[in-house]
């Protein structure tokens, strides 16, 4: 038996006997054992009324002080808070160091709740952001940085890629934002990047491939028309010339074809935004997949699926260009009696998806992220011998990006490839007619 236990003890014991004395003395020991029961009643009623005083305040009082049974309690008490405010202690330090790691960070950081409520803020964010630390702590994040374009984002919940915008405290800084989400109570972690360097490069790098590829075309038409006339007049040369005027003609097509891609890759990335029109995207498939017949000339199975009820605000001309590039990418480089599977369809977010899957090669994984780069090339000599440029999917990127949608890329070596393009639901206009498969 411990201590405690021990004066509880003694003080039942103490008592007792007082409440024997007691009956004797007033010859009445039910009388004498209801009043001791009384009095051992109201101490530990004492007690707890004590316990639930501490408990109303116990951050700003001392826990009381007792003897025997209560002693214990209380000293449990004692041991549990000193142990749960080292919790606390510890627990400050830990975030101490995270809010001292994420104010180190050169880029912006800034840590949502649920509901996209600011929970954070480091300085690098106050500075981007134009936030204030601590009064904007709690508003949501979109009520802070109203730009349209990062509404939709932190609306869509696709966060695969970065966003760009421009800053809401200086229009002439330019900035990438990626969302993280984390931890099992959808939080999210912004990083916020000054990219604005990094952007005037990009700039400075498309004017330049503008300009360089502006003024080849000139020297370019020229020679090709000089060349055609030579190829086809050539009783005044040899075998030898003919086949070499030959292969200057097909490298002047090939080089006319690369600069009117690259003009086509400047005018997606610096032209003005065109005013979208409502685009009969089943007609424009259909179109597609007739000249991928043609180009074919027998040698593939092309199947096509559509969804006739679909459309899309956007532009025809754009939209014609991506997707003849992936229809006719899988045509040339699907091996003879291959199968190309065409789609077009709704996904259950009510995103507009054009598919083109084909029973080609594949692509190993460790060129998918680098595909939509210029000039990249996985089998460089094949896709010179089939004339490539190596801006087809470059292209495509840019006229889905002109869009907001996004290419997605799934392709197993020896198991073919998948690309799709995928349009958000705010571009996509459902006109309810029925569905038919071609």
């Amino acid at each position: 038996m411990n201590e405690s236990w021990k004066v509880e003890a003694w003080r039942i014991l103490t008592l007792v006997v007082a409440t024997l004395l007691l009956g004797t003395g007033i010859n009445n020991y039910t009388l004498a054992a209801l009043f001791g029961a009384l009095i051992y009643l109201a101490w530990h009623l004492h007690s707890v009324a004590r316990l639930n005083t501490w408990l109303s305040a116990y951050q700003t009082t001392e826990i009381p002080e007792s003897t025997g049974v209560w002693g214990r309690v209380y000293d449990r008490l004692r041991g549990m808070t000193r142990h749960h405010q080292q919790d606390i202690n510890a627990l400050h330090r830990r975030l101490e160091r995270y809010q001292q790691t994420t104010r180190a960070f050169p880029e912006g950081a800034v840590t949502l709740g649920r509901n996209d409520e600011i929970e954070l803020i480091n300085e690098a964010a106050t500075s981007l952001l134009g936030l204030k630390n601590p009064q904007d702590l709690g508003s949501p994040i979109t009520n802070l940085v109203r730009d349209p374009k990062f509404v939709r984002y932190m609306q869509d919940g696709r966060y695969s890629e970065a966003l760009e915008i421009a800053s809401p405290i200086n229009r002439n800084m330019r900035m990438s934002l990626r969302l993280v989400p984390y931890g099992d109570a959808n939080g999210k972690l912004l990083l916020v990047r000054n990219i604005s360097r990094l952007h005037k490069l990009e700039e400075i790098r498309r004017d330049f491939i503008a300009n360089v590829s502006h003024e080849m075309k000139s020297p370019l038409t020229v020679i090709k028309g000089y060349v055609e006339s030579m190829v086809e007049d050539t009783s005044e040369f040899g075998l030898k010339w003919t086949k070499a005027l030959s292969q200057v003609d097909q490298q002047t097509d090939r080089m006319c074809r690369m600069v009117d891609d690259l003009l086509q890759l400047s005018n997606l990335e610096t032209g003005p935004a065109e005013k979208p029109t409502l685009v009969d995207m089943p007609s424009l498939i259909r179109s597609v997949h007739s000249e991928a017949i043609e180009l074919s000339n027998s040698r593939h199975d092309i199947d096509l699926d559509v969804d006739e009820s679909i459309y899309v605000a956007g532009n025809f001309n754009q939209l014609y260009s991506a997707l003849s590039n992936l229809v006719f990418n899988a045509v040339q480089y699907t091996p003879e009696h291959g199968q190309i599977k065409i789609g077009w369809h709704l996904d259950q977010d009510n995103y507009a998806n054009f598919s083109v899957r084909d029973t080609g090669p594949g692509i190993a994984h460790e060129h998918l992220p680098r595909l939509t780069e210029r000039f990249y090339r996985v089998d460089t000599a094949r896709s010179r011998e089939l004339g490539g440029t190596g801006l087809g999917l470059a292209i495509v990127k840019h006229v889905l990006q002109r869009h907001g949608g996004s290419l997605v890329i799934d392709s197993e070596l020896g198991q073919g490839s998948t690309f799709t393009c995928v349009f958000p639901a705010q571009r996509v206009v459902d006109r309810r007619e029925p569905k038919s498969s071609v």
